[in-house]
């Protein structure tokens, strides 16, 4: 069949390679426009426009449209594609724009639906701390999230996993199932079935997201900054300057505390000892976190040990301040 591939972020990547490969034609890629990233905010192509670029060079058009209108829909007929495959695009597809593919549309979810529709489906998968995840391929229907299943991939989660590296395995699981599915489609074997259980939904993770509050138990701490593992980041203040903690890990209240550590009693956020073995140990509103690797703003990534041995008094100051 040929297919108009959209998405644009790393984890539609695996699948846009395996349609490459696959006995399909890739005749369109839909992604969207540059961004600014950066410290110098320079502008960066989507890793979809790049991968693109790299496996179907020129003879394939990169569409970067702005809105999915009118002249977006006539340059996309004008290649005259059979179905749309969508993972990760970020809009929602009108049915003008879905009557030009005479086989529809199927779109591929890091979720297991009806959990979680929505934007952020891997963080909230992590936030709350759930046994398992997987890999949806619905029919693109009007409302986000909301079609009839063709597959559904189970995935299994330790309790360790970060949005990043969630992303990387929900990508390359993805892959395959796709191909599969548009087999079937296009033999006239594929079958669906509706979305079953009570729906939840994720919404859009921003910046201020990633700032730490330290009332909140240990547990639900240590799953914001997997969640939030690259982007936005967890970050809280140390002596007034913005500290991102990049690595850590709870320990729960039930676990006795080293007595050397000293003050165990202390307010939420508090430093109460540097434990060579564990971390930066930080009191919580019910637990310890011990803080693996942080960054201070404008300097490099470090382990807690380079940390601690560059900064004077860490016992007892208060983070967050």
């Amino acid at each position: 069949m040929r297919v108009l591939f959209a998405g644009s972020p790393a984890i539609a990547v695996p699948t846009l390679e395996a349609i490459a490969a696959s006995r399909h034609r890739i005749v369109g890629v839909l992604t969207n426009p540059e961004s600014h990233a950066g410290r110098g905010l320079r502008r960066a192509k989507m890793p979809v426009a790049e991968a693109a670029e790299r496996l179907l060079g020129d003879s394939v058009p990169i569409f970067t449209f702005e809105t999915l209108r009118s002249e977006a829909r006539q340059a996309v007929s004008a290649y005259a594609p059979d179905i749309l495959v969508s993972f990760a695009y970020g809009r929602l597809f009108g049915p003008k724009f879905m009557a030009l593919f005479p086989r529809g549309g199927i779109n591929v979810h890091p979720s297991l639906l009806p959990r979680w529709r929505g934007s952020s489906p891997i963080q909230h998968a992590i936030l709350e701390m759930d046994a398992e995840t997987g890999i949806s391929i619905q029919s693109i229907a009007p409302e986000m999230d909301t079609g009839d299943l063709y597959l559904v991939q189970r995935i299994p989660l330790s309790g360790r996993e970060t949005a990043r590296t969630l992303s990387e395995l929900c990508g390359l699981t993805a892959a395959p199932l796709a191909v599969q599915v548009l087999d079937a489609i296009e033999e006239g074997r594929a079958q669906t079935r509706p979305q079953e259980g009570t729906p939840t939904y994720c919404r859009m993770i921003s910046k201020e997201d990633g700032r730490i509050d330290w009332s909140q138990p240990a547990r639900i701490i240590d799953a914001r900054i997997r969640a939030f593992d690259p982007w936005p980041g967890t970050f809280t203040f140390f002596r007034g300057q913005q500290l991102n903690i990049l690595e850590a890990s709870p320990l729960e209240a039930c676990q006795s505390p080293s007595a050397s550590w000293g003050m165990t009693n202390a307010l939420p956020g508090t430093i109460i000892a540097v434990d060579m073995q564990k971390g930066i140990i930080v009191s919580t509103g019910e637990g310890f976190l011990a803080i693996a690797r942080l960054q201070r703003a404008t300097r490099n990534a470090v382990g807690f040990r380079e940390f601690a041995n560059g900064v004077r008094d860490l016992a007892g100051t208060v983070l967050g301040q």
